[in-house]
């Protein structure tokens, strides 16, 4: 038996082997849909999550290793949507097929906690790892910045 935190609920996993990845725990048995399977070889990002606030390849973790830590994915990012990420993805238009979208909003979202105000060179480095194949880089930038500012006008508000 396995147990560890997925967005903010624990959460006990057996009969799973211990090399599972942690991808298949949260898709199949689990039910979190939000984690894409991509290139299964930790190379594309698709499958980002969160362990312990850090960005993860899902298909990459084994179970395992995650036990006794909290992982978070696409959907405890907001139950609702209203994360600056999200808002301005939509905002935005960002997503094409949509596909890599949750491991890019996963990424990004552990960028912006670590650095509130990113240069175009710190989110590159911080997004070189999630590959888009519709190229949507731009706008996803673009939207990096915009929720940056969100956070930003929403601190000024509350320090109103």
């Amino acid at each position: 038996m396995f147990k560890f935190q997925v967005n903010g609920q624990m959460r006990i996993v057996g009969d799973v082997s211990p090399d599972t990845p942690l991808l298949w725990v949260l898709r199949d048995h689990l039910k979190f849909k939000g984690v894409k399977f991509g290139c299964g070889g930790g190379f594309c990002g698709a499958c980002t999550v969160h362990l312990d606030g850090q960005p993860a390849r899902a298909c990459q973790l084994p179970l395992a290793a995650v036990a006794g830590h909290r992982i978070t994915t696409i959907e405890g990012l907001s139950p609702d949507g209203s994360h600056p990420l999200q808002r301005a993805w939509v905002e935005l238009d960002v997503p094409q097929c949509g596909y890599c979208q949750s491991g890019q909003l996963m990424s990004a979202a552990a960028l912006l906690a670590q650095n509130p105000h990113p240069t175009d060179a710190d989110i590159d480095a911080a997004m070189s790892g999630n590959i888009c194949r519709c190229g949507t880089y731009g706008r996803i930038r673009r939207a990096i910045h915009h929720a940056a500012q969100i956070s930003a006008d929403a601190t000024a508000k509350q320090g109103d």
